[in-house]
């Protein structure tokens, strides 16, 4: 519904190598999502809205970036998704409910254990840094 509404086209398709990606169009955006490579609904949601973190930050690069603006670009879009499905406040909340650890947190906001160490770290931390939880 978010993509709707903001004219970003989502379609899903078979593809050999990523599991999504996203594409400016001029001045609109595409997204794809492979569902044979999404394994779960926190998968799909977290893919989605990572590529909806890209298209909303103007954060793509091509084949050939450098690895650190490669970097640099996917933590933008990873942050974007953060903010957007484990808001702070929400998280907070989640807390004081008695949802203590990470695996009861990815389920409480239905994302992947991996973006839920991200959110932690990112709002604990100011970073994305996540192995530490891991």
């Amino acid at each position: 519904a978010y993509a709707e509404r903001r004219n970003i086209d989502v379609d899903w398709i078979p593809m050999r190598r990523a599991t999504s990606l996203s594409v400016p169009l001029g001045d609109r955006y595409a997204i794809a999502l492979d569902p044979w490579k999404l394994g779960s609904l926190a998968q799909e949601t977290v893919c989605l809205a990572h590529e909806l973190g890209h298209c909303e930050t103007g954060s793509f690069y091509n084949q050939y970036a450098a690895l650190d603006v490669r970097q640099r670009h996917e933590n933008r879009a990873d942050k974007w998704a953060i903010q957007h499905l484990i808001p702070v406040e929400d998280l907070d909340e989640a807390v004081v409910e008695g949802c203590e650890d990470i695996p009861a947190l990815s389920e409480h906001f239905c994302v992947t254990e991996d973006l839920m160490r991200k959110a932690v770290c990112w709002y604990t931390h100011g970073n994305l840094a996540a192995e530490m939880y891991a």
